[in-house]
């Protein structure tokens, strides 16, 4: 009896710590079952993500306290008194740190953003490692506030998302709410960071989601509306930029926003092979990777030496561009070095994003664009400043392969429909013009240098989440390579698909026999005393991994021109453990696609 009461507690506590757990998993299937409650919790992600943007926000000024000694948002402001040997010394030593905290402590060993978001939507049914998302906004933060020239919205959506794909996962959402949950944390860092609701969901929907089905622009309007109304109460009813009452003087100013276009496509090519070049650069220098940030810190402090707007996320400057303080040749210097700055720092392996660069890059270029227009015809012209928005929100669009969003941004920002217009006419211009002679965004190389496409695999996530091992039959036909021609003939009477596969003393695939195979020694029994299966079989049986997605083995069996692969254990062994068939590679094939089709539909 002592015994039992002294056991009795053990039941009652683990009974009573599985109560949350059966909470959350009714909540789950709740949502499952009711998606009108899925507004509630993408309320509930907007809230989170609003508070990610705020939380990121005043972790890297602490940083940036650290370094610089302010921490005002316009950094250009605070640093004019320092001494050169600190402009250059806190983003060599940021480097440093950045490098051994990706090296020692990050998952993957390298920075993530926007990129890994897309990836898990795409690819892994949005379930992110929220240690991975902690981490990469650490690294983020310590390298903005060190100076690289990097930005802070790629962070934050990132962040916003790992945040969205926690909640996700312990609440055992399907797929597709997943995706939708991710798409949710996305549009509400937006919106917080930028105090722009719509743009949020437009670049949640056409970055990350990949389509506008009303299953899941109903939760991320909700979510990014939440987001802004979270950023509103802590920063008031402002937008990322103070922009000064702009307008559009005449309409023969179009064909100059035409032109605008054009030298904003150039310049977001130019930016894009810059970070290529300067990333295959680096790669080929024979150092330690955790080195290398803090060699790209030396190179972007000597650069600020010069121009310090280069630090940071340079929204000051950006301000200054707008408000038409800045003259012509600083604006084209500011736009060379500010190019290099990005391409450096993100080249070397510093953590961040490049929403911010590519409008420091737009304003540039459009300011100075303006103010060459206003001069050769002055009557016509609206003032450089509107020439600034343009060249803000063509640069970003085609840098960030988002020309939907971006155009909303400016629109948020603005009010103003005329100036959209100009906008628009920008960014038409500049996107094809990247697209055809550059090809890929900025995310897009991102992936394409893990060997990852993007396009088309929201289709390829259903595929790749459906293995050979789910498909495989284990009944398969086997003999042992000694095994007599009379052995041979049995189990390919037995075989169910008419092949036998040819095994060695280890279980592993050395050939396969059909009865074609045999040909004349199918019905000449005369030789059977001298011949052996592994004699007669055909080498090099057609075979895949239990652990490839049914993708790979249908381009498999394309290829190899066969009906039948056997199916080998993951792992070094590559024991024979099954055989996978075409039709049922087929039949899942199609089921996936059309499960994709009714996604994109919004259907359940």
């Amino acid at each position: 009896m002592a015994e039992r009461a002294a056991s009795d507690p053990e039941p009652s506590t683990a009974s009573s710590g599985a109560k949350p757990a059966r909470a959350v998993q009714r909540i789950g299937r709740w949502l499952r079952a009711e998606p009108f409650l899925s507004l509630v919790l993408a309320a509930l992600i907007g809230f989170a993500g609003a508070y990610c943007a705020i939380g990121f926000r005043e972790l890297y000024l602490a940083f940036q306290t650290v370094a610089f000694g302010t921490d005002a948002d316009s950094l250009i402001a605070a640093i004019g008194d320092l001494p050169a040997w600190q402009i250059v010394a806190a983003p060599t030593a940021g480097g440093l740190l950045v490098g051994l905290f990706y090296r020692y402590l990050m998952p993957g060993r390298r920075p993530q953003g926007v990129a890994d978001v897309m990836e898990f939507a795409a690819f892994r049914a949005g379930r992110m490692d929220w240690r991975a998302g902690l981490g990469a906004a650490l690294g983020s933060a310590a390298s903005i506030g060190t100076g690289a020239s990097v930005g802070r919205e790629g962070p934050v959506i990132h962040l916003g998302a790992s945040l969205a794909s926690f909640i996700g996962r312990r609440l055992a959402l399907s797929r597709a709410q997943m995706v939708t949950l991710l798409g949710c944390g996305v549009a509400a860092a937006i919106s917080a960071s930028f105090n722009a609701p719509i743009a949020g969901v437009f670049f949640a929907l056409e970055v990350v989601i990949g389509h506008y089905a009303l299953s899941a622009f109903a939760p991320i309007v909700i979510a990014s509306v939440t987001g802004a109304i979270i950023a509103r109460i802590h920063f008031g009813d402002f937008p990322a930029f103070i922009i000064p009452d702009r307008a559009i003087v005449s309409f023969f100013e179009f064909p100059a926003f035409l032109l605008l276009g054009l030298a904003c496509g150039l310049a977001a090519i130019v930016f894009l092979r810059s970070v290529e070049l300067t990333r295959d650069v680096v790669a080929r220098v024979p150092a330690p990777v955790w080195s290398k940030p803090a060699a790209g810190g030396l190179i972007v402090g000597i650069i600020a030496l010069a121009f310090p707007h280069v630090l940071g996320v340079g929204y000051g400057t950006t301000d200054a561009a707008l408000r038409e303080l800045i003259p012509f040749w600083t604006l084209v210097a500011l736009l060379v070095a500010k190019t290099a700055a990005t391409a450096v720092s993100l080249g070397t392996g510093f953590g961040g994003g490049v929403f911010s660069p590519s409008l420091f890059m737009g304003a540039m270029l459009g300011g100075a664009f303006g103010i060459v227009a206003s001069g050769v015809f002055p009557e016509h012209s609206s003032g450089h400043g509107v020439y600034t928005l343009v060249g803000m929100g063509a640069v970003a669009g085609c840098v960030l392969g988002a020309p939907i969003s971006t155009t909303l941004i400016v629109f948020e920002m603005t009010g103003d429909y005329a100036i959209t217009i100009a906008v628009m006419v920008g960014v038409a211009v500049a996107s094809p013009l990247t697209q055809a002679l550059h090809g890929r965004s900025f995310f897009e190389w991102q992936l394409l240098v893990r060997g990852i496409t993007i396009r088309g695999g929201r289709e390829r996530g259903l595929l790749d989440a459906i293995h050979v091992s789910d498909l495989m039959s284990e009944t398969v036909a086997t003999v042992a390579s000694g095994a007599d021609m009379a052995r041979v003939r049995e189990q390919l009477l037995r075989a169910p698909y008419g092949q036998v596969f040819v095994l060695d003393d280890e279980e592993r695939p050395r050939g396969t026999i059909t009865l074609g195979d045999l040909s004349s020694y199918a019905f000449d029994t005369s030789d059977d005393d001298r011949l052996t299966a592994g004699e007669v079989a055909r080498p090099n049986p057609a075979v895949i991994r239990a652990g490839e997605n049914i993708d790979k083995a249908l381009a498999q069996m394309l290829e190899a021109g066969e009906e039948h692969l056997g199916v080998l254990e993951d792992g070094p062994g590559g024991r024979l453990v099954g055989v996978v068939h075409e039709v049922d590679v087929t039949l899942a094939y199609n089921r996936a696609l059309m499960d994709a089709r009714r996604e994109e539909r919004g259907e359940r």
